[in-house]
């Protein structure tokens, strides 16, 4: 590990003929290949109803259309929520931040790797430290309030996989927001795709009426001769989730001549993070730091030999390469296998990378920043857990 520690931070710092690490897998469904599996449906902006998202790309030398099973946001949250359970195991550490409190007697934990704005999340900016200070006033909190795009080093200590993953500082006013771009990429498509369809609808056993009701906040009852209006106040029982809904034709997933994740970690951002006054070796350290963890993620999330995306869409691997990726020679880019296939190997990479950037003078916290809700922030919680009706249920 540490030969590899080393070539990881020659090239994080563009000192190397590195200029990415580069995952290539293909997967199929687990029926087999030619099975359908389900992509995420989307609201299609030009006819305003549920489909795919479906794109031409080159695909080995010809235009071909892709289905996008699993895009470059979602692949990222599912490395940070590996990255959480194997703290929650305490397998490892990486520093991050934590909001805790209680809402109708349930524990509620958000943490800077589950946080739709990462450590930026409104969550943290309306949160306190113990003795009711304001986050923003914190130590952790002040020193990312003043990082900028010349010293992220409180990113380092304090939130490390935001420099990964990508963050935008765009809760806060300032004149000048942080934007640091993601390191690591990843996505998933499914080639060549051939739209199914399903028919969708719900059984009743009991085949109740489909009549109009009363809905209170207690429950709801039959009124006589009520007729269905705009008031909320009445509902068909169909719509609280009785009754028959007669099958109705729906999306019935694809089927895709093959279904590849790419995945890439950006020597060149690496060397793009900025850490202020500090020297040269704890820069180094500190960008071979950030490619360890975003290399643990990949694997913590990915090397399984199965993978989880939504209901319908299970997939197992095929194949899968990890490999360095260089200057190209004949117009073509240089390759060279990465032996990092398991997350044992990729969590020594990351202890050899923690300790490292220690010795450069890195700080390294053993602990999260533990937050807890501002009062206005507790009682959208609090309110978040009440029970106020019933509704609808969505047919399958």
């Amino acid at each position: 590990m540490e030969a590899l520690y080393e070539r990881l931070r020659a090239a994080a710092s563009l000192q190397s003929g590195d200029g990415a690490v580069r995952v290539v897998a293909e997967y199929e469904p687990l029926g087999g290949s030619g099975s359908p599996i389900f992509p995420p449906t989307v609201k299609v902006k030009a006819t305003d109803a549920a489909g795919y998202l479906v794109e031409p790309r080159w695909v080995d030398g010809q235009q071909t259309d892709v289905v996008l099973l699993d895009q470059r946001q979602s692949q990222a949250n599912r490395c940070e929520t590996a990255l959480l359970a194997a703290i929650e195991r305490e397998e490892t550490f990486i520093p991050h931040l934590a909001l805790s409190t209680k809402a109708a007697g349930v524990g509620v934990r958000v943490t800077s790797l589950e946080a739709p704005h990462r450590s930026r999340d409104a969550y943290f900016r309306d949160a306190m430290d113990a003795e009711d200070q304001p986050f923003d006033k914190t130590e952790a909190g002040a020193g990312l309030q003043s990082a900028s795009a010349k010293d992220v080093s409180a990113y380092l200590r304090w939130v490390p996989s935001d420099l990964v993953y990508g963050v935008w500082d765009s809760h806060r006013k300032r004149r000048i927001q942080v934007k640091i771009p993601r390191a690591y990429s990843s996505e998933m498509i499914g080639v060549a795709p051939l739209a199914g369809k399903r028919a969708a609808g719900r059984m009743d056993p009991l085949n109740l009426p489909g009549e109009v009701v009363q809905v209170t906040s207690s429950g709801w009852q039959f009124t006589e001769g009520a007729k269905k209006t705009k008031d909320k106040s009445q509902a068909k029982l169909s719509e609280l989730g009785h009754g028959m809904i007669p099958p109705s034709e729906g999306h019935g997933g694809v089927v895709a001549k093959a279904v590849q994740r790419t995945a890439t970690l950006s020597m060149a951002q690496l060397a793009s993070l900025r850490f202020g006054d500090h020297s040269p070796d704890f820069c180094a350290a500190g960008r071979a730091l950030v490619g360890a963890i975003a290399l643990l993620g990949d694997r913590l999330a990915f090397s399984a030999p199965a993978l989880h995306l939504r209901s319908g869409c299970d997939l197992m691997v095929v194949s899968e390469r990890i490999e360095w990726v260089g200057r190209g020679v004949d117009g073509r880019p240089a390759t060279e296998s990465l032996e990092l296939a398991s997350p044992e190997q990729a969590r020594a990479l990351f202890e050899v990378a923690v300790t490292r950037a220690e010795q450069a003078g890195l700080d390294w916290p053993k602990k999260p920043v533990e937050l807890q809700p501002a009062a206005g922030l507790q009682e959208a919680i609090r309110r978040s857990f009440e029970v106020t009706g019933i509704g609808e249920a969505e047919s399958e």
